[in-house]
């Protein structure tokens, strides 16, 4: 395994052509765009070689028997499910960010389970492939970046249907030693700091839709790979300094990336899917389940960050025991261990699949999820509410450090007489860049958007049951008519 250090010049050794606001990045480990990306990400590394973390952050390959970081880890129990949404709220306390690690985590493991069941119905040898590839990783310790997000065109139509067939990614040719694919995967989380990329489809295809139907693991740095490092909000104050950063050694999310795949060349050992499109429904609907999980683990870990920030504001300002700020905080609490509770649930209750690999509660990972699309809105309200308006009208890092105006907000930006200035207003920084960045969007948005859960918690609540279970305890008795209304699922 390797440690944080040896991640970081891991990533020296490699040289993925990535762009960022109009210039070409050299070196993504040293960049100060992407550093604090790398650093979040380093951790992953890190916590594995601490011995007070040593059973969440590893695990024993099932397929080696060697210790590995568990970020490589097929699944094999629900124990293991357990201990992956703790080490995602460990390492959320720890970065107050998005460590990246996990998307690739979930590709890799959605892939296990769904060529299981590709190859049983077709005599292919995906899954061998598959575990093939897990070996590798696990070998190499490697980080992987999970893209399922094509940039979809228009919205109405099937990918076959769009104006421009590059639009969702697709399979241009195949040739003797692997295929050809075009296309672009958006909104990708790790991506520039990654070793590799699991790019998996993005949503269920017809037969029509064949030649999208493909799944591969491509090196970051391979011919024809290019990425486009997206904005984030706030972004350029790590150019600018350290405090005004809030969390300047960790950034704010996951330095996601919109990647472009120009007729990239797949050899047939690095193909997990090709052309079995009735299969694509299941590889998004298990990798969803994945990913979904995770955000009552992670999201929960930055809202503890938040939650100590808020406190520590209101202790800075002289109210701490206010019986209102204590009730705010205490709903903040509330809202964060709800979610954190789903993310146990839905692992605790998760199932064995045909491949021998676990996956989480389907119907409870979306739970979780929808309810992370809402509450880290409100318990970021809350902290904006406890810390006042000063968290959108303090003056710069570069004011507090000018001679001519420091004295003057050293004197009038001070609290609590015995909490030093600075400490104030780095708190409120951390305050701010928790609770006002692209996290929020993420939370909305990352895995899937809230239609998306709630299609899928309809489609698994069973509703029929739900029925039944009203009619019996009513004393009405199924007939005929009940079964001609009944909708069909």
């Amino acid at each position: 395994m390797m440690d944080g250090k040896e991640y970081i010049e891991s990533l020296r050794k490699i040289k993925p052509v990535v762009y960022y606001m109009g210039r070409r990045i050299e070196n993504v480990a040293d960049d100060p765009a992407t550093a604090p990306h790398v650093n979040a990400a380093a951790l992953t590394y890190e916590l594995a070689h601490d011995h007070r973390y040593e059973e969440i952050m590893t695990a024993r390959s099932h397929l080696t028997g060697e210790k590995i970081n568990r970020f490589t880890h097929i699944h094999q129990s629900t124990d293991d499910l357990v201990k992956k949404v703790r080490m995602m709220r460990l390492l959320g306390q720890r970065t107050g960010s998005c460590f990246q690690r996990c998307v690739g985590f979930d590709a890799m493991n959605a892939l296990y389970i769904v060529t299981y069941n590709v190859d049983k119905k077709y005599k292919t040898d995906y899954h061998e492939r598959v575990k093939d590839f897990v070996k590798y990783v696990q070998k190499k310790d490697l980080m992987c970046a999970g893209a399922m997000t094509d940039v979809k065109g228009d919205r109405s139509l099937k990918p076959h249907q769009q104006a421009d067939p590059d639009l969702y990614v697709r399979v241009v040719r195949k040739e003797e030693g692997g295929i050809v694919v075009r296309g672009a995967k958006a909104h990708i989380t790790g991506a520039v700091n990654s070793h590799e990329i699991i790019v998996l489809p993005t949503r269920a295809l017809t037969e029509k839709d064949s030649s999208y139907a493909v799944a591969f693991a491509v090196p970051v740095d391979a011919e024809g790979v290019k990425m486009i490092f997206g904005r984030q909000t706030n972004d350029s104050r790590r150019f600018e300094g350290e405090i005004d950063c809030g969390n300047p050694k960790y950034a704010t999310v996951g330095g996601e990336a919109l990647i472009i795949f120009e007729d990239v060349f797949l050899p047939w050992e690095r193909v997990f899917m090709c052309g079995e499109y009735e299969f694509a429904a299941d590889l998004v609907e298990v990798f969803a389940t994945f990913h979904r999980q995770n955000y009552g683990g992670c999201k929960v870990g930055v809202a503890d960050a938040l939650i100590g920030a808020a406190a520590c504001v209101a202790e800075y300002n002289g109210v701490a025991n206010a019986p209102h700020i204590i009730d705010k905080i205490t709903e903040m609490i509330h809202l964060a261990e709800t979610c954190w509770s789903c993310s146990l649930a839905c692992s605790y209750e998760g199932i064995k699949t045909p491949s021998g690999a676990y996956m989480p509660n389907p119907l409870l990972a979306n739970v979780t999820k929808l309810n992370i699309t809402r509450f880290p809105y409100e318990w970021s309200r809350l902290a904006h509410d406890i810390a006042g308006g000063i968290i959108a009208t303090m003056p710069s890092e570069k004011d507090y450090k000018n001679p001519e105006t420091r004295e003057l907000i050293e004197k009038y930006l001070k609290g609590y007489a015995e909490i030093p200035t600075e400490h104030r207003i780095r708190m409120l920084r951390l305050l701010e860049n928790l609770s006002m960045g692209s996290g929020l969007i993420e939370s909305m948005h990352g895995a899937g958007s809230p239609q998306a859960q709630k299609i899928m918690m309809l489609r698994r609540s069973d509703l029929d049951k739900k029925k039944e279970i009203a009619r019996v305890l009513s004393g009405i008795v199924e007939d005929e008519l009940h079964k001609k209304i009944r909708p069909s699922n």
